[in-house]
């Protein structure tokens, strides 16, 4: 099954809460809350039925506070931003400030932006500086003066999971607290999207002006939708330009005239409410209260799984005593009322350097345990904990890592991390379970028998405590689909062929000849020649590999090459990472009969034309690979339906089409003309991939050892899915190359592979073995990089180029040095 660690990106929601939902649309119908028909009247109803119980669970009333609900937290922020009384700097009167902690989500910092086109100054401030705001404190006179001032902090940081302190609110707004030193009335917007997930907040006690939250952060489901709370002694302050559908008492089309809403809600609810979406809130809250017996009894549960995980993470050390991870947090996990359900950390190796988040989230991937990895949306906490200054923001960038992206490492230094979160459906095991997986990925036999034997007993032994309830049988959650690999079949993952086509000898001299014009290097001196062993094309995408001696190239990389891939019933591309039985799954290209041959054990063949599908009939569709939009046509019902009887579940054969055939490279590389003239198919990351047997030979007595059992050379080729397999003398030596040529063609390395779980599906079986990446990253000292990426610009020709198996391969190094030809007693490279 999977363990499910993120909850602080979404809850999960029960099976419990869609059954109820559904059947409530099946036994009513509710209209457009707009019209006046019984349907509409009772969703309208039910609406404000809603706003009450939100009201009723945040423990206030609509006469101190209004629900607006918006499309989220993020929309919620921006009406307010929007909305707020700012006085900007150039008035008579003293202008507004908005002042935000650091320790804030990044829809909190982008105020600033809006601030800013109103010429109102932002203020970070830093959580240790509002402590010592209480020397801001202004004269007697000053402290008359009206001018709003808006103050941001988040209730929990959704990077460390600290809980600020509630008690800021008051001392804010009553003036104890000054974030800055200026005259005027403090109002406070207090993020609370991370903390009502797990925690109760009780807006009769705390009465923040602005709440915005999300609900899917609560109940999983629904999501798109979240509300701004706003205190209703600062609503008539509230300023509003825009007005959609539903918030006008009257206007004019003919002259500017415009009379709104009296209630607050209807006149910032814009247009239709997502009202289906609101209705499924009301069996949200009737579900957690059911399962959970309320928001105390959940933040007790998760603090209890977090306090444990924390209590034993901390204590992990390698044999040199040297940790095994670094927490970043303000607290000791000792108090709920100060720390969220909400670990944040780094691994470590045994010399304290940072193992990248990327790899250790590819490993926890193996284990079915999904974590979040990077900054969170949060990079002012990211920044403080990480010790990353702003330059090295700015540098980073430059290096090309952006937020979101897999670049943990840039000079060895971290850009990010790791968080694990637990909610109320969160178990004991699911503690366990991670806290087995850093054990089996970082320590050895050795090193757990000592130090942490009385934590590894703990592990198998211990409960959470009576008085902290467990919620995980109370229901049964939706179920997530998963791979039974019992229902795998044994098949024959390769098929072999060879394309008899040669070029005439004039045109084959005339290509020599241009790639010879280009400065050709020969082998590296007193070293063997290297040479092309395999070649492996991938018509299906993620299906078998097609392996040929011989094989034409066309302008997006080997003919063929991954021009079909398989999509489910949404229309999403599908991998072996969530169908390993894909790789059971045998094209074959028969190019004079212009058909691709689909087999697989159990199944009669199958074929589809080559010939691009231009009729009426074809339905182009655009998909998405790696990010990457194409433009796709359906191959039809019938190969639709091979697919969905193999698979056991509906998807549909699609392919790429002509039409998109410029979807091109992102990067402009050295030697190559223009990105834009260098085509895709549906591959991930580049048109070739090549791989290096000396290579796989190292790697091969690294994983044999760590199996304890033998291992075919050519199954771990297999695993690699590469298009070019050659044969070097020197392991890795390909990492060092700038480019190279095989015959007639040249092509640019263009980067490493960084490698995901697909190499540790077996490419005959389907059955996984997670020791695979394990041992590569070991290996590679903590890196999943093996083999490299290639681009080629066929050179213009009246023929297909061709790649051959015996070829020679003619590398250049990156520092832009030839590599010297072989001695005379040597044999010469081959065009």
């Amino acid at each position: 099954g999977i363990t499910y660690l993120d909850h602080a990106g979404s809850a999960l929601f029960p099976e419990s809460l869609l059954k109820a939902f559904t059947d409530d649309l099946r036994n009513n119908v509710y209209g457009n809350p707009h019209s006046q028909n019984i349907s509409s009247k009772l969703t309208y109803d039910t609406i404000e039925h809603v706003r009450y119980r939100i009201l009723q669970h945040f423990h206030t009333t609509a006469e101190d506070y209004t629900i607006i609900f918006t499309s989220g937290c993020t929309a919620a922020l921006k009406l307010v931003a929007e909305a707020f009384p700012w006085i900007p700097e150039g008035t008579k009167q003293p202008s507004s400030r908005f002042c935000y902690l650091t320790d804030s989500h990044t829809s909190v910092v982008g105020i600033r932006g809006i601030t800013a086109s109103m010429n109102v100054l932002s203020v970070p401030i830093k959580p240790k500086e509002i402590l010592l705001s209480e020397e801001n404190r202004l004269p007697a006179e000053e402290q008359n003066c009206t001018t709003p001032h808006l103050f941001s902090y988040p209730a929990q940081s959704n990077f460390s999971g600290t809980k600020y302190p509630l008690s800021w609110i008051q001392d804010i707004k009553s003036g104890k607290l000054h974030p800055v030193k200026i005259p005027g009335k403090w109002f406070v917007l207090l993020d609370a999207a991370s903390y009502v997930s797990s925690s109760p907040l009780d807006l009769g006690v705390h009465q923040a002006d602005f709440i915005p939250i999300s609900f899917y952060k609560i109940f999983g489901f629904p999501t798109g939708l979240g509300a701004l709370l706003v205190n209703n002694r600062i609503a008539p302050l509230l300023r509003k330009t825009y007005f959609g559908g539903g918030t006008a008492s009257a206007y004019l089309a003919g002259e500017d005239f415009y009379f709104p809403r009296k209630s607050i809600a209807e006149r910032f609810e814009d247009g239709t409410v997502s009202f289906l979406d609101i209705i499924a809130l009301k069996h949200g809250f009737d579900v957690l209260e059911k399962l959970t017996g309320g928001m105390e009894k959940i933040k007790q549960h998760t603090f209890a799984l977090a306090h444990y995980t924390y209590t034993v993470l901390s204590a992990l050390k390698y044999a040199n005593g040297a940790p095994v991870v670094r927490i970043y947090s303000d607290t000791d996990f000792s108090n709920p009322d100060v720390q969220g359900p909400i670990i944040n950390f780094n691994v470590l190796d045994e010399n304290g350097e940072v193992i990248g988040f990327s790899e250790v989230d590819k490993m926890a991937s193996l284990y079915n345990i999904h974590v979040r990895t990077g900054c969170f949306c949060n990079t002012g906490a990211c920044q403080i904990h990480l010790g990353i200054s702003n330059e090295d923001i700015q540098r980073n960038l430059q290096a090309g890592h952006v937020c979101g992206d897999d670049i943990d490492l840039v000079d060895g230094r971290p850009t990010g991390s790791v968080r694990i979160s637990f909610g109320y459906m969160s178990s004991f095991e699911d503690a366990q379970t991670f806290l087995k997986f850093i054990i089996a990925t970082r320590l050895s036999k050795s090193d757990t028998e000592i130090p942490l034997q009385s934590s590894i007993t703990k592990l198998t032994t211990e409960s959470v405590p009576d008085d902290h309830p467990s919620f995980n049988n109370a229901d049964k959650l939706s179920p997530i689909p998963h791979i039974w690999d019992r229902e795998l079949r044994n098949n024959s993952s390769v098929t072999k062929t060879t394309v008899n086509w040669q070029p005439p000898e004039a045109e084959a001299e005339s290509i020599r000849a241009a790639v010879s014009e280009t400065a050709v290097p020969t082998c590296r001196r007193g070293g063997k020649p290297i040479t092309v062993t395999n070649i492996y094309l991938y018509p299906i995408k993620s299906c078998a590999a097609f392996e040929v001696t011989e094989w034409p190239v066309g302008n997006q990389g080997l003919l063929y090459d991954r021009n079909w891939m398989v999509v489910n019933q949404n229309g999403v591309c599908m991998t072996q990472k969530q169908e390993p039985r894909l790789c059971l799954v045998n094209p074959s290209i028969d190019l004079e009969q212009k058909i691709m041959v689909i087999q697989a054990e159990g199944m009669d063949p199958i074929s589809v034309s080559l010939e691009e599908n231009t009729g009426n009939e074809a339905v182009i569709c655009e998909s998405k690979v790696c990010s990457h939009r194409v433009k796709t046509y359906d191959c039809g019902e019938g190969i639709a339906g091979w697919f969905s009887l193999f698979l056991g579940r509906p998807c549909r054969l699609i392919r790429q089409s002509s039409d998109m055939k410029n979807r091109s490279y992102q990067k402009n590389t050295k030697g190559l003309a223009s990105a834009t003239n260098i085509s895709l198919s549906l591959v991930n990351e580049a048109q070739y991939l090549l791989i290096n047997v000396a290579s796989i030979l190292q790697l091969k007595e690294h994983i044999s050892a760590r199996l304890e059992e033998p291992l075919e050379i050519d199954e771990l080729i297999r695993r690699f899915r590469a298009n070019i397999v050659i044969r070097a003398p020197e392991s890795f030596e390909e990492e060092e190359w700038a480019e190279i040529s095989i015959g007639a063609l040249r092509f640019q390395v263009v980067g490493p592979c960084s490698r995901c779980q697909i190499i540790c599906i077996d490419q005959q079986s389907g059955e996984r073995n997670k020791e695979f990446l394990q041992s590569l990253s070991a290996a590679r000292g903590r890196k999943t990089n093996f083999g490299i990426y290639l681009m080629n610009q066929p050179l213009c020709s009246s023929f297909p180029d061709t790649l051959s198996v015996g070829s020679q391969v003619l590398p250049v190094l990156k520092e832009n040095t030839e590599i010297q030809p072989p001695t005379s007693s040597e044999e010469k490279c081959s065009g």
